[in-house]
């Protein structure tokens, strides 16, 4: 640890015998595993197509969007999660691209054969494919478990 990340983390020094305190840090392991926990219940990342409806999934994407770019800051820029982290937040962007939160395009896109419907339903697949991925390898690097629900979506 540098000098200059000790002294940012100190918050006081006491006497007469000698005292110190600090803001620990969080450790990568711990943001890791605060996010899978954060999806696991997160149904747009692995429930049934025809259970999911567009409104309530755009929304689940968005608040994800937000909790992972709230992550970003107690990160290393540097780090592997910090990669993991920044490739799941472009799929939430690019969903979000794709699926817009209009009333017209929720209408449609829960009509089957229609050409929003198709775009939900792919970019749903798209977002689980890079979920996937950076969840095992998140798991895999930090040692972590995942619920049986969400763990369906990495790939083997």
């Amino acid at each position: 640890m540098k000098f200059t990340e000790l002294a940012n983390r100190l918050t006081g020094i006491s006497c007469p015998v000698f005292g110190i305190s600090w803001n620990p840090v969080d450790t990568e392991r711990a943001i890791a595993r605060r996010i899978i926990i954060f999806l696991e219940p997160r149904r747009v990342l692995y429930s049934a197509y025809e259970y999911e409806t567009t409104h309530p999934c755009i929304t689940s994407v968005t608040e994800i969007r937000n909790y992972l770019t709230s992550q970003l800051e107690n990160v290393d820029e540097n780090s592997k999660l910090n990669s993991y982290i920044r490739a799941m937040r472009s799929s939430c962007n690019k969903f979000l691209s794709k699926c817009p939160d209009r009333e017209d395009f929720r209408y449609h896109a829960c009509m089957n054969g229609n050409i929003d419907n198709w775009i939900f339903t792919s970019a749903i697949g798209e977002l689980r494919g890079v979920f996937g991925v950076m969840i095992g390898q998140m798991a895999k690097a930090y040692g972590l478990d995942v619920e049986d629900e969400l763990a369906e979506i990495i790939p083997e």
